[in-house]
């Protein structure tokens, strides 16, 4: 979810949870932007966190081209519609 008062056409890394109205699953992602990746990668190689900035991974990661969450919103319904959704996101178990 975006920080209050967040510009919601800039965001460039968000956590997000999707539910799907047709069966109630849960569906989650962390969303980035290739220039967030780069930005994350620069800023590891002099601390020397995930191998000095060489390498990027997350497990329900999703690297998209444009910031905003609109943009994200429509590669989330690309995917849904192109069937893909469910090979990228992490369902959520409801407990």
């Amino acid at each position: 979810m975006p920080s209050a008062g967040e510009d919601l056409d800039a965001v460039c890394n968000v956590d997000v949870e999707v539910r799907l109205a047709a069966d109630g699953s849960r569906w989650s992602a962390t969303v980035f932007t290739l220039a967030e990746v780069e930005r994350l990668m620069k800023r590891w190689s002099p601390t020397g966190e995930e191998l000095g900035g060489r390498c990027f991974w997350c497990s329900d990661g999703l690297v998209v081209r444009d910031p905003g969450i609109d943009s994200m919103t429509q590669v989330l319904v690309g995917l849904l519609d192109a069937g893909d959704f469910t090979q990228v996101l992490q369902r959520l178990d409801d407990e």
